[in-house]
């Protein structure tokens, strides 16, 4: 799905829908402005001559983990043990994959087969700008905070960052971005860990903290790349800085099914409302928020996410046939005897792209 600039703009919901994916992200004398639109009666007005829309839904890229009663992680399961449905409708997979393995065509009974150069080319046409290889591991977007509520614990979080890139798996890709005011990408996706720890290393603290701008530029830069991705946030937590809301920011990478980590170094208690957006942005994307304040709290965040993906499942489908033009609700079910020992964390939904 294509992904767009996002609208803070509060207005009628069936025009911010419509009209807040035609906000542009533009690139300022390498710092990011963010075109936003901030007359609500103006969108309104607008709502009147806007061509009639339809819902266009590509292949949907769906990660998601299992665990057992105890939180331990379900390993060895097939696609004939889930269903998967949208607002109660059911859906075919096209593609499976667990872990760090190469994801496989699904063919008829749930059998898995290598993937057919059709099935190749319709994942990697998903938004993917950057094909990942045989589509295997995760392309991993680390996103460091490096705004002066960083400064004292600015070194310790270099280290921690750095010890979970060397310990990735080694089909994974990595990219460090760092922000304050403005977004830097410190080193780009790459399988190579010096590159990735050596821009990191170049980090500069800065100023002010706009987190969901950058974050919402990462987004972007993952939505390019082809097969499994994820976005690890690491922050102190406030925002005073950026131009879009958070809710909007969630909203696209749920759209996009990217899943959202987040690690805190502040306490829980201390900012409620960064803690209270945060959850919601992990929750809604399938990810998870980590509250870390030591280094061995940060440390243990990120051996938690490393652990996560490697342990989860991601599969593809084309929707079936639906009229719902708007919110579209995923429920995977575990279909085996065992399921009731089960609990499935995944994206609970996403909209389709209008045009």
């Amino acid at each position: 799905m294509r992904l767009n600039s996002v609208l803070s703009t509060r207005v009628n919901e069936r025009a911010r829908r419509r009209l807040s994916r035609l906000a542009v992200a533009t690139t300022v004398a390498g710092g990011v402005a963010l075109a936003t639109f901030t007359s609500g009666s103006w969108l309104l007005a607008q709502e009147s001559s806007v061509a009639k829309f339809k819902a266009n839904v590509d292949l949907v890229v769906l990660t998601f983990t299992v665990t057992d009663s105890k939180g331990k992680y379900v390993n060895g399961l097939k696609p004939s043990d889930f269903k998967i449905t949208e607002d109660g409708i059911a859906q075919k997979l096209s593609t499976f994959a667990e872990g760090d393995r190469p994801a496989m065509e699904v063919g008829d009974g749930g059998i898995l087969k290598p993937l057919s150069p059709q099935a190749a080319a319709a994942v990697a046409s998903v938004n993917a700008d950057k094909p990942t290889e045989s589509f295997v591991g995760t392309s991993v977007f680390v996103l460091f905070d490096t705004s002066n509520f960083m400064y004292k614990g600015f070194v310790y979080a270099e280290d921690a960052i750095a010890d979970f890139v060397r310990g990735l798996d080694k089909a994974d890709s990595v990219a460090v971005y760092t922000f304050s005011r403005n977004l830097s990408r410190a080193a780009e996706l790459t399988n190579d860990r010096y590159t990735a720890i050596g821009g990191l290393h170049k980090a500069v603290a800065g100023d002010d903290t706009a987190l969901y701008n950058g974050l919402l530029l990462t987004l972007r830069d993952a939505a390019k790349v082809a097969g499994r991705k994820v976005v690890i946030v690491f922050s102190n937590g406030p925002d005073n800085a950026s131009m879009v809301a958070p809710d909007d920011v969630r909203t696209v990478a749920e759209d996009e099914g990217i899943p959202i980590y987040v690690i805190s170094t502040n306490d829980v208690n201390k900012d409620p409302i960064s803690s209270s957006v945060f959850r919601r942005i992990t929750g809604s994307t399938g990810g998870k928020a980590y509250w870390a304040r030591t280094w061995q709290k940060q440390v243990e965040a990120f051996d938690a996410i490393r652990e996560d993906i490697g342990n989860s499942y991601a599969v593809t489908y084309y929707p079936a046939p639906n009229p719902n033009e708007g919110y579209r609700r995923i429920n995977v079910e575990i279909v085996t005897d065992a399921a009731k020992r089960y609990r499935v964390r995944a994206r609970p939904g996403y909209r389709p792209r209008s045009f």
